[in-house]
């Protein structure tokens, strides 16, 4: 293991640093939005498409990592990232949705380019630890996002923070062009890729790759509905304090980080699909319990609620992303990952927006109920597999 210490830093830090940048537009849009004369709410659409251009670039990435290295396309990703945060500090609400295509594309090949290294440089019996450490970038990132914005907002102005983060960004990539020669070496020896059409075929062909990829969007779907519209529930339901409930939503993703990294022990150690079924079992219960919240429920049972619900939705990735690396073809893995990422940020793009209408059209409790019962469909079928895998 000791030769993977530099590989899994490596795309760990990589991690945090896109993930900062797909939560830096969330979090200065009150001020953006302000001076641009938009709808805050639009962070909504900005999102979805962040997710949308993610999902389609995933699936290209494969080919550029094999043929190039996987290091240099996660510096032409941050590069995006860049790009994508300067044009953002234009003020021009063109830039912005520009600057929102950019930082998609740089979230795209991540997933992807990691799972390319790791694969070939970390022992099979540690997959699921190493998988789920690395995915523990997305929440640190979204926590450094938290962090930072306000202050660099409150310092120069969210132009300015734009293009300091920008810097950052432009700096990472530099930062890791000594890793070239290390890393690269065995992406440029590797065979070649596998076309998008017949990585999307080979995925939904195997037997327990189809049943991961689809229920991989679906978690999705219940990960991202809590992440991005928790506080608003809590405020207008339950009637918490905005604070109060971003702060239930902190705790969730702080636990959240060290649950993930028990599920990817636990997945070295027995099946991971069956874990992940489990998992989904946990999910829809938790789900149930956020729906049935109410205004007069006791803030000590809110707290249990969020927080047991919220540390288990976020857990899963890194032991999917770890049995589809487990079960991808020699040389395969950046290909494989492409589909499983592109199904996941599908998942992304789709659900929040009919966890709304839902909500609107009836009720929060009756749209938590339906990604309740997609869950439940996703974890049974996981768990079904998984059986018959042993037969």
């Amino acid at each position: 293991m000791k030769r993977a210490f530099v590989p899994v830093a490596s795309m760990l830090a990589i991690q945090v640093m896109i993930s900062l940048s797909v939560l830096s537009l969330g979090v200065m849009m009150p001020a953006v939005a302000r001076d641009l004369a938009i709808d805050a709410k639009l962070v909504g659409v900005f999102t979805a498409l962040i997710y949308a251009v993610a999902a389609m670039v995933a699936l290209a990435a494969a080919g550029p990592i094999v043929r190039l290295g996987a290091v240099r396309v996660c510096q032409a990703a941050l590069l995006m990232a860049a790009i994508g945060l300067a044009l953002n500090s234009i003020a021009l609400v063109a830039a912005t949705v520009v600057a929102v295509l950019f930082i998609g594309a740089a979230q795209g090949p991540i997933n992807p380019a990691s799972a390319h290294i790791l694969s070939q440089r970390v022992p099979r019996e540690y997959f699921g630890m190493v998988f789920s450490l690395k995915q523990t970038g997305v929440p640190i990132g979204f926590a450094l996002a938290g962090i930072i914005f306000p202050a660099l907002l409150a310092w120069v102005g969210w132009q300015g923070a734009s293009l300091v983060a920008a810097g950052a960004l432009a700096l990472s990539a530099v930062a890791i062009e000594p890793l070239r020669p290390r890393l690269d070496v065995i992406a440029v020896a590797a065979k070649a890729p596998a076309s998008i059409g017949r990585s999307i075929r080979f995925v939904l062909g195997h037997p327990q790759l189809r049943v991961l990829g689809w229920s991989a969007f679906i978690y999705v779907v219940a990960q991202h509905t809590f992440t991005f519209y928790l506080v608003t529930y809590l405020y207008e339901h339950c009637g918490l304090s905005i604070a109060r409930a971003g702060a239930l939503l902190a705790a969730s993703q702080i636990v959240g980080t060290g649950v993930r990294l028990l599920s990817g022990g636990a997945g070295d150690r027995i099946p991971r699909m069956q874990l992940l079924g489990w998992t989904g079992i946990a999910m829809t219960l938790g789900c149930i319990a956020i729906g049935l919240l109410e205004a007069d429920t006791p803030f000590w049972l809110i707290t249990l609620v969020v927080i047991g619900y919220g540390s288990v939705v976020i857990s899963w990735n890194g032991t999917s992303q770890a049995e589809f690396a487990h079960l991808s073809p020699p040389g395969e893995a950046a290909a494989v990952a492409a589909v499983q990422t592109s199904l996941a940020f599908s998942g992304a793009v789709f659900g929040p927006p009919l966890f709304a209408l839902i909500a609107s059209l009836v009720s929060y409790r009756m749209a938590f109920f339906a990604v309740s019962a997609c869950v439940l469909a996703s974890a049974v079928w996981q768990l079904v597999a998984a059986r018959r895998s042993k037969d």
